[in-house]
C-alpha cells in the first residue's frame, strides 16, 4: 500500500510495487474518463525552485484530470522564500494548505532533507543533478509501452552521459531486471560516471560496452535513450567538431536499427534527433511526454490512497 508515502528517490518502491503502479497507469491510459473525479476536493501543491516547464505542467495536468485542484509556484522569488523562509518551515506551511506536494528544488538532497517537515507525501520532481525520480517512472512506463517487458534487452544510451541524471536513474531502474545489457555511447569527454559502473554494473555483474560512435551499435539496440551533447562540456573544440554529428540521430542513421526500437529522449532536444525522425513509428519521445502525465495521475492517486 502506497498511501501516505513520500517518493524521493527512484529505489523507493518495490518492483511489486511499480508494477502496481503501472497497472494502474494501464489502466488509467485505456480509460480516463473513469478517473476524473477521483481526486475531487484534494489539492497538489507544485513547489518548483527552478525553472521547469514539463514537469510542473505535467504533475498540474495529471492532478487537474484526477478532478483535483492545484497551488504553487513556479518562481521562489515570488514567494516567503524571499524573505528568507526556511525550506522546512515552507514544507510545514504548504502542508497545512494541501494533500500532497511535488518539489524541485536545485540542492541536491533536499527532498530528502525537507520530508521530515511535511505531514502529507512528498514527491521529489528533481534534485538539482541528483535524482528525478518521476522521469524514470515516465521512461519507464514508455519502456513497457513500448516493448511490453523490462527484461532481456539491449539498451543504448547516447550523448551525455555523465552529468546527464536522467541516465544515472535509467541505468539504476533497469538494472533491476534480468538479463539486460547496456551500450553506453558517448564522447570520452562525457562518459558514464566510474561510480555508476563500479557501483551498479560491476557490482550485479551487468554486461556493458563503451562506444564513441552510435552507427557502429545501432543495429543490436532494442531501446535507444538520446540525450544532449553541449559544447561547453568539451575543453577542446576540434574534439567536439570532430564528434559532434556522431550524436545526432536522423532516418540514415536509422537505416539498420530494428523495426520494432523504441527511441527516447527526456527532451528539451537541441539537434540531437533531427524532426525528420519524428514521424518514424519508432519515435516514442512525445508519447513518452504523454505517459509522464498519465503515470504521475498513478503516483498521486497511489500515494493519497484515493479509490
Amino acid at each position: 500500500m502506497l498511501k501516505g508515502r513520500n517518493y524521493i528517490d527512484p529505489e523507493d518502491l518495490s518492483l511489486e510495487e511499480l508494477d502496481e503502479l503501472f497497472d494502474l497507469g494501464k489502466e488509467i491510459v485505456k480509460n480516463e474518463k473513469d478517473f476524473i473525479h477521483v481526486c475531487d476536493g484534494k489539492i497538489l501543491a507544485t513547489l518548483f525552485y527552478e525553472p521547469s516547464t514539463r514537469t510542473r505542467f505535467s504533475f498540474e495536468a495529471a492532478m487537474l484530470r484526477l478532478g483535483g485542484g492545484v497551488i504553487g509556484f513556479s518562481e521562489p522569488g515570488s514567494s516567503s522564500v524571499a524573505k528568507g523562509e526556511t525550506l522546512a518551515d515552507t514544507l510545514r506551511t504548504v502542508s497545512c494548505y494541501s494533500d500532497i506536494i511535488a518539489m524541485r528544488h536545485p540542492k541536491e538532497g533536499a527532498p530528502q532533507y525537507g520530508h521530515n517537515a511535511c505531514t502529507v507525501p512528498l514527491i521529489n520532481a528533481g534534485d538539482g543533478g541528483h535524482q528525478h525520480p518521476t522521469q524514470t517512472l515516465t521512461d519507464l512506463f514508455t519502456i513497457l509501452s513500448a516493448k511490453g517487458k523490462f527484461d532481456g534487452m539491449t539498451i543504448g544510451l547516447c550523448g551525455d552521459l555523465k552529468f546527464g541524471r536522467t541516465v544515472h536513474s535509467l541505468i539504476k531502474a533497469m538494472s533491476r531486471y534480468s538479463n539486460n545489457k547496456f551500450v553506453l555511447i558517448s564522447p570520452d569527454e562525457l562518459k558514464v560516471p566510474n561510480y555508476i559502473k563500479e557501483q551498479v554494473l560491476d557490482k550485479k555483474s551487468i554486461p556493458y560496452t563503451e562506444v564513441e560512435r552510435l552507427e557502429d551499435v545501432i543495429d543490436d539496440l532494442d531501446v535507444l535513450y538520446m540525450t544532449r551533447v553541449q559544447k561547453e562540456r568539451f575543453f577542446n573544440e576540434a574534439d567536439y567538431v570532430r564528434l559532434k554529428d556522431s550524436y545526432v540521430l536522423d532516418l540514415e542513421k536509422l537505416k539498420n536499427a530494428k523495426k520494432d526500437l523504441a527511441i527516447l529522449h527526456p527532451l528539451p532536444r537541441v539537434n540531437e534527433i533531427a524532426v525528420e525522425v519524428d514521424d518514424d513509428p519508432r519515435a516514442w519521445y512525445f508519447r513518452q511526454v504523454k505517459n509522464g502525465m498519465y503515470i504521475r495521475m498513478a503516483l498521486i492517486a497511489k500515494l493519497l490512497g484515493v479509490k
